[in-house]
């Protein structure tokens, strides 16, 4: 009984027991579902919490395998650091059990989302695949072989691909398209070809495919297939790099040489700004565009290419000159020709560059450009393709040359010289003689005269290089030269009307007439104004007619002389004043005197600025004087001597004055001016005259004490060797005529030593300042001329007053020079004086900014004709840069515009040069060139200035963003300029393009 009493009770203990174990595993199991139920809510931060609760709580082997794997997911899925670690301890600890599948396939996705593509494909690999189900397997394939391919190891990416293609999955269209690419990395075209079109039927990838396809087809230069295969699709929604298909499809295109198709998708491509062309790519742009007569296209990439000096570089720049002949631009064809020559990359089309670059020149007018290149190419391609061709353009090119001496040193170095050269030789050699001779240059130009005269081919060319050389020795002062050209111009017996025998009657009759051979003088004189009388052009034909008469006069012809000078009246001749003068004097030689007044009178009335009118005054009251009206001449002699004090005729007209005086009994006024001509004027001619006079008259008024003081003055002023004196005057004086300026500056000084008081040492001072001048001593010159500042011979002062406005001229004080050429001016005889003294007004003012002034002295020099060959050029210029100065464009421009067009010398170099400047300034490039480009070539001679003008070229291309053109211009200024300066100032702006 008592021991089932102690059963019953264990017995009942045990359920107990067994009760609340029960309950316990019951609390777990919720504890558990509701982590699970957090975890499939995605609440893993808290499902991590539920399941870390559960570690170490007695679980079945299930239950604890879950909660590891539920745990080890939450970490991850909230991004706990040990959230792989848990993951990959739980493979290892679970290797056969299913969650072990899911757990490796958990973490390669993590991983694969991470990027980590080798420890995705780590996870991937502990994957069971057998074990895998449904989208699983797919997936897992998939993804390990896109993990593969990301690293670029296509080989493993495509095994896996394949293996997914297998499966009907939502990963089949992926598994196509990167087994595609895979197989198009490997250059397995075909099979990649298979996969893509497979992948193209979905619209995941219709949009992405073509262009693969179409990489592929021109990988295989399949360009057929290319071309059938990529329109279609063009035009398809969301296509991905539609320009990149257009690029492909141009290249294609190329390569078929369909050039209107490829011309277009290259501009397709080009205007959707998504990537640039390769220089390949932009090279074939260019020739497809070309080839279909798009040139400015073409040229916009052929000019890229160009910039590089490379075999592509080369052949772009050859591409280019043609596009830019096509376009009409000659310059910038020259410029991509001459690139192409220089590069050596290819020797054929180096040949053809050169020639092409000789053709355009020459074209263009660029003579001397070409007849280097041509000259260049005979040189190099002695058996080449355009021998013949570049023979004969040569020699067109050499005639027309405006670099007369690059040209000449050419022929002359040619060792056999054909018929066209030598007619060419005769051309340039003569235009350089012109061009030396209007610089002044005058032992240059008969130089090269006599070189035209080697081969007279052209008779009438021939006949004008005989006169200028006649022109060259009478513009230098040596007339029996001149004379002798002239008269073999004659004995060439060239027809009558030939302009240069007309002008050669001019010449031999200034000649003539300026070596007093008066008689030989007229028949020239005659001949030139008969033939010019009825013809348009006039050219000097008025100061013929009325040297003519001068003829007539010295030979005492006086009825031919004055038919002479009423011709030129009648005929309104600008030297009508002159004419009338002439003819009163011709006149009184008739005893014509009431005349010959009236003539008079007509240039005293009429002309009062003439440089005649103190000459007319004087005549007329001399002709007065000896009709005995003494009233009448007194009163002309006072007008002279109150309107004109500076007259050389001032002693003359004083000593008239005094002897009408005298006559009119009115003794005291003859004595104030016999006087005023003894005080005044102690070394004019007519001093001896005057000092007769002054005893006749002072004796008559009873004053004969006051003569004394006047006898012994002159006797100091002129002791008993006057002779000697004047030998060795005159002597000294010719040295220095001679141009033997040293030995005339000795001679001069030993005459002031010797002859202290000698009437003619003022004189000697001036011809001594006049040779330190010329000697280059101006320091010297203006100490000696400054000491006759105020000599009482108004004839020599103002010679004086001219020289040393002439020397502050040259030392820089401008200002200081103005007032004495002002005196100048004013006091002028004759028009080569008034050139002087304007010209240095005009040129001082314009150095001190007194641009108005400068410009009206400028009228002036204009108005007074070609005084010398650089006269009229000289004025314009600055008459235009004073006129820039001041702000007036306008004008400033047409008077440079002049001056390029009228005249090729050094000034019109120097105002092409402004104009295109001014231009650039006001950015107009395009003006500024095409004005270069127009008006460039005559200069070419003054290599500074031609220089500088292509400069302003090379600066407008760089603002036209035109870079390759600008660096050619510049390369070529740096190798042709012979100016230093020039070339650095070229160089270093290169240096800002390079």
């Amino acid at each position: 009984m008592k021991r089932n009493l102690v059963f019953c009770l264990l017995l009942m203990i045990g359920v107990r027991a067994g009760a609340q174990s029960t309950l316990y595993q019951n609390s777990l199991e919720s504890d558990f579902q509701e982590a699970f139920e957090l975890f499939q809510k995605n609440q893993y931060a808290a499902s991590k919490i539920g399941f870390e609760r559960l570690k170490d709580k007695p679980l079945s082997v299930n239950r604890e395998m879950e909660r590891d794997y539920y745990y080890a997911v939450s970490a991850l899925r909230t991004e706990n650091p040990d959230g792989p670690s848990l993951l990959e301890a739980f493979i290892l600890e679970y290797p056969q059990q299913p969650l072990k599948n899911t757990a490796a396939m958990t973490l390669g996705n993590h991983y694969f989302d991470q990027r980590n593509y080798p420890k995705a494909i780590e996870s991937y690999g502990k994957v069971d695949s057998e074990q895998t189900f449904g989208e699983q397997r797919p997936e897992l394939l998939f993804k390990t072989g896109y993990a593969f391919f990301q690293l670029k190891n296509y080989p493993q990416a495509i095994t896996y691909m394949e293996q997914a293609k297998r499966y009907r999955s939502d990963y089949l269209p992926d598994a196509y398209y990167y087994a595609g690419y895979g197989y198009f990395q490997q250059e397995n075209y075909e099979k990649a070809i298979q996969d893509f079109q497979q992948a193209e039927k979905s619209k995941t990838y219709a949009g992405k495919v073509p262009y693969m396809l179409a990489s592929i087809y021109y990988q295989q230069e399949n360009y057929d297939a290319l071309i059938q295969y990529t329109p279609s699709v063009l035009e398809r929604s969301g296509l991905e790099k539609k320009e990149s298909i257009h690029l492909l499809l141009a290249e294609a295109y190329h390569e078929k040489r369909d050039h209107p198709n490829a011309a277009h998708h290259y501009g397709e491509f080009v205007r959707a700004k998504k990537g640039s062309l390769s220089r390949d790519q932009q090279y074939k742009a260019g020739v497809s565009y070309y080839q279909t007569g798009k040139y400015q296209e073409s040229s916009d990439f052929f000019k890229e290419v160009a910039l590089v000096n490379d075999q592509l570089g080369q052949v772009a720049s050859y591409y280019l000159g043609h596009a830019y002949v096509k376009l009409n631009n000659p310059q910038f064809a020259s410029n991509s020709f001459s690139a192409a020559y220089k590069s050596d990359h290819d020797p054929k089309i180096k040949e053809e560059a050169l020639f092409n670059y000789a053709k355009v020149n020459l074209e263009r007018g660029n003579f001397q450009d070409a007849v280097v290149a041509l000259d260049t190419y005979l040189g190099t391609y002695p058996q080449g393709t355009h021998l013949r061709e570049a023979e004969n353009l040569l020699s067109d090119a050499l005639v027309n040359t405006n670099n007369y001496l690059r040209a000449i040193e050419h022929m002359e170095k040619m060792q056999q010289k054909s018929d066209r050269i030598k007619g060419a030789y005769q051309k340039v050699t003569f235009y350089q003689g012109i061009a030396y001779y209007r610089d002044n240059k005058f032992p240059a130009a008969l130089q090269y005269f006599d070189k035209s005269l080697i081969y007279p081919l052209d008779k009438s060319l021939q006949v004008q290089a005989q006169f200028w050389k006649g022109e060259t020795h009478a513009a230098n002062n040596n007339l029996q030269e001149a004379i002798r050209a002239y008269e073999r111009v004659m004995a060439m017996r060239p027809a009558a009307n030939d302009p240069s025998l007309i002008k050669t009657h001019y010449g031999l009759g200034y000649a003539y007439f300026n070596t007093d051979q008066y008689a030989k003088a007229e028949p020239q004189f005659k001949a030139y104004t008969d033939k010019l009388r009825n013809s348009a052009e006039k050219e000097n034909y008025h100061d013929a007619l009325v040297r003519l008469g001068d003829t007539y006069y010295v030979q005492k012809k006086f009825q031919e002389a004055l038919s002479a000078f009423n011709r030129a009246t009648q005929e309104n001749s600008p030297y009508a004043d002159y004419a009338y003068f002439r003819s009163g004097v011709v006149l009184n030689f008739e005893n014509r005197n009431r005349e010959a007044i009236q003539r008079l009178d007509q240039v005293i009335n009429n002309y009062p600025n003439s440089l005649y009118i103190e000459d007319a005054l004087f005549q007329k009251a001399q002709i007065n004087m000896e009709d005995t009206r003494y009233a009448e001449a007194r009163d002309g002699f006072s007008a002279l001597i109150n309107n004109r004090p500076n007259s050389p005729f001032i002693p003359f007209a004083l000593e008239g004055r005094a002897v009408a005086n005298y006559s009119l009994q009115e003794y005291d006024r003859a004595i104030e001016d016999y006087k005023r001509i003894l005080d005044n004027h102690p070394n004019a001619d007519n001093v001896e005259e005057a000092l007769v006079g002054l005893q006749e008259s002072l004796a008559l008024q009873g004053r004969s004490g006051e003569f004394s003081r006047y006898l012994s003055d002159y006797r100091k002023v002129n002791p008993g060797s006057s002779n000697l004196q004047h030998v060795e005057f005159e002597a000294a004086k010719n040295l220095f005529f001679n141009q033997s300026y040293r030995e005339a500056i000795r001679s001069l000084e030993s005459f002031i030593r010797s002859y202290s008081n000698a009437p003619q040492v003022p004189e000697a001072r001036y011809f001594l300042a006049d040779a330190y001048m010329r000697t280059g001593d101006h320091n010297k010159a203006l100490e000696l001329f400054y000491q006759l500042e105020n000599t009482q011979d108004n004839n020599l002062r103002t010679r004086v007053v001219q020289k040393i406005g002439e020397i502050e001229f040259e030392n820089g004080n401008y200002a200081k020079a103005i007032p004495y050429f002002r005196h100048s001016v004013q006091n002028a005889r004759n028009k080569v004086e008034e050139y002087e003294s304007n010209r240095g007004l005009m040129q001082a003012y314009y150095e001190t900014d007194r641009f108005d002034s400068a410009i009206y002295y400028a009228d002036q020099v204009l108005g007074l004709g070609n005084i010398t060959v650089d006269a009229a050029p000289r004025a314009m210029l600055i008459k235009g840069k004073s006129l820039m100065n001041r702000g007036d464009t306008e004008n400033s421009s047409k008077v440079l515009m002049d001056l390029v067009n009228e005249f090729k010398t050094e000034q019109g170099a120097e105002a092409l040069y402004l104009l295109a400047r001014s231009y650039h300034e006001r950015g107009e490039y395009s003006r500024s060139n095409d004005l270069i480009f127009d008006h460039s070539q005559p200069f070419g001679g003054y290599d500074y200035w031609y220089g500088k003008q292509f400069i302003v070229l090379a600066e407008n291309y760089i603002q036209m963003d035109e870079k390759f053109q600008a660096k050619a211009t510049l390369e070529s200024i740096v190798e042709n300029s012979t100016n230093e300066q020039v070339k650095k100032e070229a160089s270093q702006l290169l240096s800002t393009i390079n």
